[in-house]
């Protein structure tokens, strides 16, 4: 079996990366990777996009590639378009022409964040701004082409590699004192705990092609079309929870102040609530998702 991955030089596409190389994961041995980003592979551009599986037999597709400038998409409309929607319309497309398995990344900046309860996958999507709203037309485009494959989204996603909340919260760790939002709830997402559950869902993938489709009762939700699941890490917190747990474990002594949305404007519009329910894909692949401190943990000791 041949996986191509894009975006491997993200935070979730590097985690993967480093599981493989690194043989940290039991169930992909029998399985050949391909990791590209921009420079090796232009998903936005149609034409390089089948050349490179022309030449390539691939049989699944995880596609991490993403424009996470969730500001800076306000203004780069168009960028952020054909990254996060047409990109995706094209990898389907292909997709569907070759019988190629796709798992796709979205975000829980498709809905809105007005909800009461955490969000299941089938929630009325509503997004509030650019970033979500071309995010939700990648989802719409993989769905419309008739490929198959699955749709995780994710939140608050964080790594020892790229650039994300954690590493601007060390960065900033020389000042006395921090303000961060409170009034903006969710769950943060460890992104080798996502690229651990991906290498998961693939191996049961493998072993339903492997087998000629002879499928096990839990696997029978991958013989549809398209599934989406939520994943993050488990628990609910705020960002300045979050803020306060980086400094704690790391014993930084600063005092972050907890402050309103309102009180920090930004270009983009945050949800207030975007904690996701993760039960569907714990239940459907037997998973035992870490609480979000646990897996701070761990990533802030890769951190160096």
């Amino acid at each position: 079996m041949k996986i191509l991955v894009t975006g491997a030089n993200g935070q979730l596409g590097s985690e993967i990366k480093y599981l493989v190389t690194n043989n940290l994961t039991s169930n992909i041995k029998h399985l050949t990777f391909l990791f590209t980003d921009k420079n090796e592979l232009d998903i936005t551009n149609k034409e390089q996009i089948e050349d490179f599986l022309n030449k390539n037999s691939i049989d699944i597709i995880i596609n991490c590639a993403a424009y996470t400038a969730v500001d800076k998409a306000e203004d780069e409309k168009e960028l952020a378009d054909l990254i996060n929607h047409k990109a995706v319309e094209y990898l389907a497309s292909n997709a569907k022409k070759r019988d190629i398995f796709l798992i796709h990344i979205s975000t829980d900046y498709v809905f809105d964040g007005k909800n009461y309860r955490p969000y299941i996958e089938t929630d009325k999507t509503n997004p509030q701004g650019v970033y979500g709203l071309t995010k939700l037309k990648g989802e719409e485009a993989f769905i419309n082409s008739g490929a198959k494959g699955i749709i995780i989204r994710t939140s608050w996603v964080y790594s020892s590699f790229g650039h994300n909340f954690v590493k601007t919260m060390l960065r900033l760790s020389d000042r006395k004192e921090l303000n961060v939002v409170f009034d903006q709830i969710g769950t943060p997402t460890y992104a080798r705990d996502l690229a651990e559950v991906i290498l998961q869902i693939l191996d049961v993938k493998c072993e339903m092609l492997n087998s000629n489709n002879n499928l096990t009762s839990n696997i029978k939700h991958l013989t549809s079309n398209i599934e989406i699941y939520h994943y993050s890490n488990e628990g609910v917190c705020s960002w300045y929870d979050f803020a306060k747990a980086i400094f704690e474990i790391k014993g930084i002594d600063i005092k972050v102040n907890p402050i309103e949305t309102k009180d920090y404007p930004t270009p983009a519009k945050r949800p207030h609530f975007s904690v996701l329910n993760k039960a569907k894909i714990k239940n459907e692949f037997n998973l035992e998702i870490p609480y979000w401190r646990e897996s701070l943990k761990e990533c802030l000791k890769e951190i160096k």
